[in-house]
């Protein structure tokens, strides 16, 4: 029998040590406990995996409860581990999905992972390319056929081949044409008439002003048509038949040539003739600079060519080869705009030229025979051919006319202009000779 005064506690402890079945029962409920209840809670918190959808992704179980479940980008490396079946039909699949034995052949990453598509990353990496630069040199072999018809177009021009000493020492005598294209304001630098028989004869302006020019300095040895300037459509046989060395092309706006027309010119400088864009508005990124560069491309459409621009030792700069030889480098145009020459080529050569600094609008103003005075008189060999455009310069107010800002017309900066002009105008008449005469059996 128990004490009565003893605690609880100790009433109980005495019960066990005196019952052996309590205490035996009690020992295998500890064990039972202990082996099956780890089980039965594992069981209880795996899951299979959560496929769901989306851009191919994959999300596998966490590994703890309490855990969230890591980002699908660092998941994605440990999903060999998983076998995957299609549907799964018993208990032995579930069990497999929570197995981790070795990848089956069954698993595939492609399937769940996508690729990046291979015309994208294709394309990246030909935008990313460098742009293959164009040598001088390059593209500059000729076959003898090609070789002799541009001398056959180009043979005119010059008459002998002088003494060495340069184009000073030379004759020349050539026609020259303004580029009348299907649409946009062909005309902007000049004024136009309209002969009996349809032709548009162009009476004042740019092109006759730099052609007269030319005549006066050269002593007429250089003999140009500036008093019969015409403009000439580009999509007509004509051009074959007077072989202009160039033909001069200006605007302020948009255009579109059109097919007749660049096939025309396609063919045209391939025989030796060029095309000379001369923009009314200066600097880049206008209507016309956006539409002449285009345009021009799709006369010369070679994925080998592109626009370049002439370097300082180009024959235009070079002084030993430089009609007017102060002129060492690209002068400023309207409002002091100075951007560089940009050519495309063929066979080594300027077959397009383009100004954007707006020379032919500077050259509305004609100037004195000694180059000293803008020619406003309206009495002088000059002033025959000026069209001077009052937005731009007037003998009343010859800095600011109807709140118009135009700077740098002046006859300093417009005679450095015309001879620069005179020295673009040179290199054409005579960028062939060489090659044409080193061509093989020529």
């Amino acid at each position: 029998m128990s004490d009565p005064r003893q605690s609880p506690l100790d009433k109980v402890i005495e019960k066990i040590k005196t019952s052996r079945d309590f205490t035996i029962s009690l020992l295998i409920h500890i064990i039972l406990v202990a082996l099956f209840g780890t089980t039965v809670l594992f069981k209880a918190t795996q899951e299979p995996p959560d496929f769901e959808g989306g851009e191919g992704g994959f999300v596998g179980a966490p590994e703890a409860s309490n855990l969230p479940p890591p980002p699908p980008a660092e998941q994605l490396p440990q999903t060999p581990d998983i076998t995957v079946t299609a549907t799964p039909t018993n208990t032995a699949n579930v069990q497999a999905i929570t197995t981790t034995a070795t990848t089956p052949a069954a698993f595939t990453m492609t399937q769940m992972v996508m690729a990046p598509p291979v015309p994208v990353a294709a394309t990246a990496t030909q935008m990313s390319a460098p742009k293959p630069t164009v040598s001088a040199s390059a593209g500059t072999s000729m076959s003898k056929e090609t070789a002799a018809a541009i001398k056959s177009f180009s043979g005119g021009w010059g008459k002998g081949q002088g003494s060495g000493t340069g184009t000073r020492s030379r004759e020349f005598e050539f026609t020259a044409y303004l580029g009348q294209y299907s649409k946009g304001n062909w005309d902007s630098t000049v004024e136009q008439k309209k002969g009996e028989n349809g032709k548009i004869s162009i009476s004042k302006g740019s092109l006759p002003n730099l052609l007269h020019y030319m005549n006066v300095h050269s002593g007429s040895k250089i003999k140009t048509n500036y008093k019969n300037v015409e403009a000439i459509k580009l999509d007509t046989d004509e051009i074959f038949q007077k072989k202009p060395p160039f033909i001069f092309l200006t605007g302020t706006k948009d255009f579109i040539l059109s097919d007749a027309e660049v096939e025309n010119l396609r063919k045209y400088v391939r025989v030796g003739g060029a095309i000379w864009g001369d923009s009314s508005v200066p600097g880049r990124n206008s209507r016309f600079d956006i539409a002449f560069r285009r345009e021009m491309k799709r006369i010369i459409p070679d994925k080998d060519k592109d626009w370049e621009e002439l370097p300082a030792k180009h024959p235009i700069f070079d002084p030993g080869q430089t009609y007017f030889n102060d002129v060492k480098t690209v002068p400023p145009g309207i409002n002091y705009y100075n951007e560089p020459v940009y050519a495309l080529k063929i066979y080594g050569e300027v077959a397009i030229i383009y100004t954007a600094n707006d020379y032919g609008d500077m050259w509305q103003m004609g100037l004195t025979d000694d180059s000293k005075k803008i020619e406003d008189s309206k009495i002088g060999t000059t002033a025959e051919y000026v069209a001077i455009n009052p937005a731009i310069w007037t003998p009343l107010d010859r800095f600011n006319t109807n709140n118009a800002y135009i700077r740098n017309i002046d006859p300093a900066s417009l005679d450095l202009t015309y001879k620069f002009g005179t020295n673009i105008i040179m290199h054409l008449l005579t960028r062939w000779e060489s090659k044409t005469k080193s061509a093989q059996s020529l």
